[in-house]
């Protein structure tokens, strides 16, 4: 009888336990997705946020798809992203390079990690006085500037990781075909670590895309990007516009993150 009450209670226990957890981890995601679900469905509210639900429209997707400064913002954005992914990848693809002609890069990569261990505030914070410093005026060069900063500290340990992964044989069977240097980089050890580089561009360009610290402080008066034109719009109140342009933000990011993380489960740099 002794032993089958600790085994009812033992096993009540562990129901509960487990029990516990699920809800538990439901009540964070609750926590997390909540306030995002209720930013969705309002953004189809025919009144301004935050009124109660009165019918479901499209204006404000009208009037976001109709606005001209907004789409000046987001040009900016995507410029900016677009540069400092191009810039981050092509320096990375340099270091590799130097690393696969027997250069030492070991010891400086911790260098490029510390965009990632800086609380970005710091960095943004030492990026506006280097740039007071050398007296460069704020605008899109420094902007560009401040991400591909931020950018490299993704860019490079990971597919430095992926390189030292790849199979020496093969690059050593091509240099012993007669392949020279710069013809067996570019033929076998580029096409390996294609997945790598494809990963890091897009997680480089969806941080750069949505970034506001850097972007707050490096940008200056002159430019304006799509978080700063937010944050200009939300000083007044929640417009009903922003709930419509955080929707679309919200599709975008997170179908580039879909691509990210099916690309990154297909390479081994994780």
């Amino acid at each position: 009888m002794a032993e089958k009450r600790k085994f009812h209670t033992h096993y009540k226990s562990a129901i509960f336990g487990k029990v516990g957890h699920v809800v538990l981890i439901a009540s964070t995601y609750l926590f997390l997705w909540v306030p995002i679900i209720v930013l969705l469905v309002f953004s189809f509210n025919s009144e301004s946020f935050p009124s109660p639900w009165t019918g479901f429209t499209l204006k404000w997707y009208g009037e976001l798809i109709h606005s001209v400064y907004l789409w000046k913002a987001f040009r900016n954005s995507l410029i900016v992203a677009l540069s400092a992914t191009s810039i981050s990848v092509m320096m990375g693809i340099f270091l590799i390079f130097f690393a696969a002609q027997g250069g030492r890069v070991g010891r400086y990569l911790n260098l490029f990690y510390g965009s990632i261990i800086i609380p970005e505030t710091v960095l943004a914070v030492s990026l506006l006085g280097f740039f007071s410093l050398i007296s460069i005026s704020l605008g899109l060069t420094t902007l560009i500037i401040g991400h591909t900063v931020l950018g490299l500290g993704f860019v490079i340990p990971m597919v430095y990781a992926r390189f030292l992964d790849l199979d020496y044989r093969l690059t050593e069977a091509s240099l012993v075909l007669g392949a020279t240097p710069i013809q067996t980089f570019f033929k076998v050890t580029l096409p390996m670590l294609r997945p790598s580089l494809i990963t890091s561009a897009l997680l480089v360009f969806i941080i750069s895309f949505d970034d506001f610290i850097l972007t707050y402080f490096c940008a200056g008066s002159s430019v304006q990007t799509l978080s700063l034109y937010i944050l200009s719009m939300i000083r007044s109140g929640v417009s009903p516009v922003v709930n419509a342009l955080s929707a679309l933000l919200l599709f975008i990011s997170s179908l580039m993150a879909l691509v990210y993380f099916q690309l990154s489960s297909r390479s081994k740099i994780f």
